[in-house]
């Protein structure tokens, strides 16, 4: 076809032919697909459509609806020159409108933009240049320190404003108190009852202090919007000219009595929105603490070793490759592998494990953990944003910038409520002044003004996004990584939990758990010879008695010879005495009685361990077992998912007699086994048919379908990359506490999201009626509006004091 267009792109989340197979079907598919071809091999697809029947985007949706997500350039922006939620909602319609952008989400909160686009299609300048036409700035996001000091700034600059607009403001809230009967008795210099030293004072605030309301109004109404400014604009405008004109009547009518001024309605309302600003700023500094606190474990210095001499250097400056030397009480600075020494590392912020973990060379050292008594020489693997940390604080960064679903409707909703608000101030005017005080412009302008200054929608704007910041920095304290804000909100609706076994809830590694020896054997002797004979093994079983041996001081020897027969067992000589350790089909091939012992060994492999038969020469010596323990809080955690209402399934490939002897264990209420690999996505379908929402937990490359497909993937941070890539939320500490915690913060977020959206929506349309009939004054609406703002990231913040089990 000659009008047919061509465009390639990267996919994620594949993990074998099959998934390529299904995307390249599903592609094909598309009406105005001409071809579509999956690499597996290089995550890529090449799709052939004609531009008049389907577009790239539609291409993107259907590879995110079956499960796979489409790598894009992307980039985060700083963005000034944003007053409320209609700004962000502009800014982001914009930006989704241009050629080449995938995707864009503006967050209010955090005042920055981030962006998925087709670097072939279009530039970064391309959206600087389109943004800043709606009277916006956008800057690329550099240094987390450079983002900060801006901050700082912002603070400085509207404290200093709020100053200078407070003591002008002041001698004019000063006569409008005293003009109260039960106030009367308060002093006034007649200088401040004259409408041109009101003026005088007013007028500084009114275009010094309010040149940003005027300036945002203006940008909003030249592209055919509104926006906040616009409402703080109109409002004390209106009152401030319309006190000018009382001024020019008094002075005309020869000075008699004194007119009743408006000039402290303006500057009052700019101050207290100037000053609810200013507390919006520090607010929602505070929110991004999290981060902070994760860039602040980092370490700044590093102790290389370079051409046999040692170096501090900045930790920007290492290499991958580099040799690091750490002393005791030092951070241990990149991800590395450890070369030279041992010592007991603190890996607390990583895992959440108070107890310090033993190292010794071959071991990997993770970066930003703290060494506590030996000297550590390792080599470094991963430097910068690589590094575990970096990762871990990408993934926050992430979460807070995205839109859980419920915040679009806020976004809908506050998009449209400016020009609504304007249209009911207007309406609310002409009632007064043609219908209930007829001719009497005071009476219609000050309820039309308060409409204007209370209804702002920027308690709406913030409702969403300072929760999600507050809840996923939360969760990432407490080793919870939620990887957007959509799942942050849907794991609430999880209600069922399904376990893989190994590494999820036993701890994934063998250990030696029982040696019965029969008669004329002493258990020392068997498991020194069983113990030298695994020695050669490297099979997981046989370093699991090794190990066990060692740890029970077992003088382990070397062997004359070793043979590993599959599917049985292992056969080694040594002191002239053959040895055998196998199953029961091993034992009748070397004409081994076995029959003595069958009773303890069904007992053993129903308790879900493995039990292997030992031989020397001609005789049985006894029985020993090897087991993939429970982990030590599997239990409880357990119970603590039972508490809150879900099921619990456990999902394994062993057998059937193993896996319900772990589930009895720990308390799991249904066991699916021997499923195979490639089974486990089908299971979670069918649970999925049964009408379940679940979530799936592993650690395994094998986990990675079945936590793709399920409603709410997790995965164990101590698992596989694979996993974690195709996971929606990652337990850091490996611990199943975190399944629990994890739906526990996703129910508090949400909840403190609708609380916050349920005082923005109430407060606008409980106001508006009450400003509308008269009974409030634009002042008391200015403060109201200010507050209502701060008093919605104040209960959001409330997330970072969020106590789950243990006080925690």
């Amino acid at each position: 076809m000659e009008s047919s267009k061509e465009v390639s792109l990267d996919i994620q989340g594949m993990t074998c032919a099959a998934c390529a197979n299904k995307i390249e079907k599903g592609l094909n598919k598309i009406e105005g697909v001409v071809s579509a071809n999956v690499n597996f091999a290089i995550e890529r697809t090449r799709v052939v459509y004609d531009p008049d029947k389907t577009n790239v985007k539609a291409v993107e949706e259907k590879i995110e609806k079956l499960g796979y997500h489409v790598r894009h350039d992307k980039q985060t922006f700083d963005i000034t020159g944003m007053t409320c939620a209609a700004c962000a909602t502009r800014i982001e319609k914009r930006l989704n409108k241009i050629d080449g952008v995938s995707q864009a989400v503006v967050n209010f909160a955090l005042e920055n933009a981030t962006v998925d686009y087709d670097k072939n299609q279009v530039t970064v300048n391309d959206m600087v240049e389109s943004v800043k036409k709606l009277g916006y700035t956008l800057k690329i996001q550099t240094s987390k320190e450079e983002t900060a000091n801006s901050k700082e700034e912002e603070i400085r600059h509207q404290t200093g404003k709020f100053l200078f607009s407070a003591i002008l403001t002041l001698p004019l809230l000063w006569t409008m108190v005293t003009h109260f009967e039960f106030t009367s008795f308060i002093y006034s210099p007649d200088m401040f009852m004259n409408p041109w030293v009101q003026l005088a004072l007013a007028t500084p605030v009114q275009f010094i202090v309010g040149a940003q309301f005027y300036k945002g109004a203006y940008k909003a109404l030249r592209n055919g919007s509104a926006n906040m400014d616009v409402l703080v604009a109109l409002g004390t405008s209106v009152a401030f000219l319309y006190s000018i004109f009382l001024g020019y009547e008094w002075q005309a009518q020869g000075q008699v009595g004194m007119p009743e001024l408006y000039f402290e309605a303006a500057a009052v309302i700019i101050t207290l929105v100037i000053l609810g600003k200013l507390f919006e700023v520090r607010a929602k500094g505070r929110t991004g603490q999290a981060i902070q606190k994760l860039l602040g474990m980092q370490a700044k210095t590093a102790r290389v070793i370079r051409d046999g001499e040692e170096h501090e250097i900045a930790i920007e400056e290492v290499m991958v490759g580099d040799t690091i030397m750490v002393r005791p009480g030092e951070k241990i600075p990149v991800d590395g592998k450890i070369l030279k020494g041992q010592s007991a590392v603190d890996e607390s912020m990583i895992t959440g494990e108070s107890i310090p973990v033993d190292k010794k060379p071959g071991d990997v050292a993770i970066g930003s953990t703290m060494n506590k008594n030996g000297i550590l020489t390792l080599q470094a693997t991963k430097v910068g944003k690589d590094t575990a940390l970096a990762q871990i604080v990408k993934v926050v960064e992430e979460a807070q910038g995205s839109k859980a679903d419920i915040q679009r409707v806020a976004d809908r909703v506050s998009g449209i409520f400016v020009p609504i608000v304007v249209g009911i101030a207007i309406a609310t005017a002409f009632v007064w002044y043609f219908i209930v005080e007829p001719g009497d412009v005071r009476s219609a302008l000050v309820p039309a003004i308060t409409i204007l200054v209370i209804a702002c929608p920027c308690a709406l704007g913030l409702a969403t996004p300072t929760s999600v910041m507050a809840g996923s920095g939360r969760a990432a304290e407490l080793g919870v990584l939620f990887k957007g804000g959509e799942h942050l909100e849907n794991t609430r609706n999880i209600n069922t939990i399904v376990l893989d076994k190994t590494g999820t809830v036993t701890k994934g590694k063998p250990a030696l758990t029982d040696v019965f020896p029969e008669q004329g054997f002493a258990e020392e002797e068997v498991l020194a010879l069983v113990a030298s004979a695994e020695n050669g093994s490297e099979h997981p079983l046989a370093e699991a008695i090794v190990n066990g041996a060692k740890a029970r001081g077992i003088q382990i020897t070397e062997a004359d010879s070793f043979e590993a027969i599959p599917g049985y067992g292992i056969q080694a000589a040594m002191g002239g005495r053959k040895v055998f350790v196998g199953t029961r089909k091993f034992m009748q091939k070397q004409n081994i009685d076995a029959a003595s012992v069958e009773i303890t060994m069904s007992q053993l492999e129903s308790d879900g361990k493995t039990a292997m038969l030992i031989g020397v020469d001609d005789q049985l010596a006894g029985v020993i077992a090897v087991a993939d323990t429970v982990k030590d809080t599997s239990k409880a955690a357990i119970e603590r998912m039972h508490e809150l209402g879900l099921e619990v399934i456990m999902l394994t490939g062993d057998n059937q007699r193993t896996a319900q002897a772990i589930a009895k264990q720990v308390g799991i209420d249904r066991v699916i086994a021997e499923v195979v690999p490639e089974q486990k996505a089908d299971e979670i379908r069918k649970l999925q048919q049964e009408g379940k929402k679940v979530a799936m937990v592993g650690d395994g490359v094998n986990d990675a379908p079945a936590l793709a497909v399920a409603d709410i993937g997790m995965a164990m941070g101590t698992g596989t990359d694979v996993a974690i890539e195709a996971a929606d939320v990652t337990l850091m500490r490996g611990d199943l506490h975190s399944v629990a915690d994890s739906v526990q913060i996703s129910a508090k977020t949400m909840r403190n999201i609708k609380q916050n959206l349920f005082f923005a929506f109430f407060y606008n349309t409980a106001s508006i009626p009450v400003a509308a009939i008269g009974l409030l004054a634009p002042w008391v609406a200015g403060a109201a509006m200010a507050f209502s703002s701060v008093s919605v990231v104040l209960n959001a913040l409330r997330l970072q004091r969020l106590k789950l089990r243990g006080g925690r």
